[in-house]
């Protein structure tokens, strides 16, 4: 099957999730990440997909950690595959790298402030693979029909779209609920970033903040929403994380937010 399909084939009508750290920082961590990530999800009848980005590009400051090297984080997403068996997505940047990761993931994911960058879009549509658009925190969610359309008219009919929150003042985010059926409309899979959605951009630092506190609340009603996907990232030790700490959920936690996601879940599916 594609991987749209394997997003789909959950017999318990569950959501699907992508998560794992905000950036490759090593292959112990990767494997040790997606390893917790897939006992719990096999447990739960969850389609699951390992999340690591192989570089950040946007950074608030200059001396901020972007990644291992490409190729060194990319082999690494290509072994979480072929040792767990789970497909992988990455972030792109530029159209020049859509057919470097894609050797390598099976989903690529366009950051937020590039979803409308046309040249992006149309290049990773035509590697073939899935892409995962995050909506801007700029864009209304009825604007992103124009980034999916750009998916299609490329050829490729495998596209998702992630809300992350929009853009409330200087220093916080809104998740406006009313989103994800109007995505929906699109005919693709809406995902909703638990963690990103929470992220307290701007700060004099140059260093993000964010409400992990809050994790369980957006996902919760996410799910009551009738959201297909979680996206949430995750690391053992955030305080640790070398980009995103302040917005990720720590590892042990996972398990138990899951199973409770699960019996909102299936909740919802009785209606």
């Amino acid at each position: 099957m594609n991987t749209l399909e394997y997003l789909k084939s959950s017999s318990s009508d569950n959501f699907f999730l992508l998560a794992g750290p905000c950036v490759i920082e090593g292959e112990e961590m990767a494997l040790d990440i997606a390893e917790n990530i897939c006992a719990i999800t096999s447990e739960l009848n969850i389609p699951y997909v390992f999340k690591g980005s192989y570089r950040k590009a946007n950074r608030s400051r200059i001396d901020s950690f972007t990644g291992i090297g490409d190729e060194k984080a990319l082999r690494i997403l290509r072994k979480v595959r072929d040792t767990f068996g789970v497909p992988v997505v990455t972030d792109i940047h530029t159209a020049e790298e859509a057919e470097m990761a894609a050797e390598y993931v099976d989903i690529l994911q366009i950051p937020a402030f590039l979803c409308r960058q046309t040249d992006l879009l149309v290049a990773a549509a035509k590697t073939g693979r899935m892409v995962n658009i995050k909506k801007g925190q700029f864009l209304s969610p009825e604007a992103m029909e124009h980034a999916v359309t750009k998916i299609r008219d490329a050829g490729n009919d495998m596209v998702a779209v992630t809300e992350r929150g929009t853009t409330f003042g200087y220093q916080d985010l809104i998740v406006d609920y009313r989103g994800i059926p109007a995505m929906q409309k699109f005919g693709v899979p809406v995902i909703l970033d638990a963690t990103h959605s929470l992220q307290q951009p701007n700060q004099p630092a140059g260093v993000t903040g964010g409400r992990p506190d809050l994790i369980e609340t957006i996902a919760r009603a996410g799910i009551a929403t009738g959201v297909d996907g979680l996206f949430i990232e995750t690391h053992r030790n955030p305080s640790c994380a070398k980009s995103d700490g302040a917005n990720m959920l720590p590892l042990a936690q996972l398990p138990t937010l899951l199973r409770r996601l699960s019996v909102i879940r299936a909740a919802i599916n009785g209606f």
